[in-house]
């Protein structure tokens, strides 16, 4: 078994959380801002270091490969993403691009024989936090793979037309011509030149922590639905209205999340589900609210306890405090399941380690939930402090961010000699 260097990936940490220093423990690196153009710099200069070959394709979507002793097999790729969430830490998609150098750092260091060609890869525009929608590239690259339902939120074109949250005028296709990155579509990630791909990443989540445990061995993205929720009440005057007249959409809106929240804990307890989004019309401080929604976003590995939710929701009272309630399905997706071969991989070389683990699952989505439906694709998880993620707390230490790499290479070398 091989270890990666705890010294070299206390040097990446700290280096890389220069690039987007927001003063205060954090990154604010949105994609393709000089920030991360700065961060790809860094790890164009240490790949090349090493005698990786650099290549990018028409998505900026940025390739780092060693040579295998057989470079006509198809390779092996350990991607993530370096740009962040407005005040985001400094393990968030950049530890997986960290992982992958330092994969590729150990492999050339120690001479370690390998058939595959092995690359380390950064994906463009994963949080969208700029440009919307995140996950972009993954999208746009795994696009004819992807469930029609999906898909058709990640057409080309549209994407280069997706306009930034801070200027309307600016564009992520202006952006991708001004960076420098943008290749040709040739070099894209595909299913012919790639036999699979593995992600490491933080948990964003406190599971890990709380069990004691050193690595996650993912098994899944949780599949999901998102719901809109709306309830319809009567502007009227707040001081010249008694209280038996009114129809208070807030009001009301109170009463229906009380009720998705009372039923949907009688559901399953891996169940989780949030409201992250209101919208309370007129909004006015001397207005009765006439007009309310709110979103529900709820996720569990399992279709029927997703079912089940649907049942809850379609289920909601049609009238509640004289309010009408209505509701309508935003998006959806199903339950990700990786490559059980690949993920053996990761459970073998954990064991083999001798790091202290458990099998676990992904609340959030990733790049490789995109990619798993192109080719083999799977993911290790290491803690974050206390569960802390897209925060400026955010922290996980090089110790655990070295054992993650060294699970990734060894799960990567299994890959390889198969």
């Amino acid at each position: 078994m091989y270890e990666c260097s705890l010294e070299r990936m206390t040097d990446k940490i700290k280096t890389m959380s220069q690039f987007g220093d927001a003063g205060h423990g954090g990154i604010t690196r949105y994609s393709l801002s000089p920030e991360a153009l700065q961060a790809r710099g860094e790890f164009v200069r240490r790949m090349e270091a090493i005698g990786a070959t650099i290549k990018f394709d028409d998505m900026a979507n940025l390739y780092a490969t060693l040579p295998g002793s057989e470079p006509d097999l198809p390779g092996i790729v350990m991607a993530s993403h370096c740009d962040s969430v407005k005040n985001g830490g400094n393990y968030d998609g950049i530890l997986g691009v960290m992982g992958a150098m330092e994969v590729l750092e150990t492999v050339a260091d120690q001479n370690i024989p390998h058939k595959h060609n092995l690359t380390a890869m950064i994906w463009t525009n994963e949080e969208g936090s700029l440009y919307p929608p995140a996950m972009m590239s993954s999208g746009v690259i795994c696009y004819d793979y992807l469930p029609e339902d999906i898909r058709v939120n990640f057409k080309h074109e549209d994407m280069l037309k997706s306009t930034s949250v801070l200027d309307a005028t600016k564009t992520f296709g202006a952006a991708l011509d001004a960076s420098g990155y943008k290749g040709d579509k040739a070099n894209r990630l595909n299913n012919k030149d790639y036999k699979a791909m593995f992600e490491l990443h933080i948990e964003q989540g406190p599971i890990l922590e709380a069990a004691g445990n050193d690595i996650g061995v993912v098994t899944c993205v949780l599949g999901m639905v998102n719901y809109t929720i709306k309830v319809y009440g009567q502007s009227d005057h707040a001081g010249t209205t008694p209280m038996k007249y009114r129809q208070d959409a807030l009001y009301g809106a109170s009463k229906v999340l009380q009720y998705l929240h009372d039923e949907l804990d009688k559901l399953d307890p891996e169940l989780v589900y949030t409201t992250g989004e209101i919208f309370c019309h007129p909004n006015v401080h001397t207005v009765i609210p006439d007009y309310v929604e709110f979103s529900l976003d709820a996720r569990h590995e399992k279709p029927e306890v997703i079912e089940q939710v649907i049942k809850v929701i379609e289920n909601i009272p049609k009238e509640v405090v004289k309010c009408k309630t209505d509701y309508e399905i935003a998006w959806t997706r199903d339950t990700v399941y990786y490559d059980k071969e690949l993920v053996s991989y990761v459970q073998e070389s954990v064991d083999e380690l001798g790091y202290s683990n458990q099998k676990i699952n992904s609340g959030a989505g990733h790049d490789a939930q995109f990619a798993a439906y192109m080719l083999p694709t799977t993911m290790v998880f290491v803690p974050s402090k206390d569960g802390h993620s897209h925060c400026e707390p955010e922290y996980t230490s090089p110790e655990q961010c070295t054992q993650g790499a060294s699970v990734l290479l060894n799960a990567v070398l299994k890959c390889d000699a198969k």
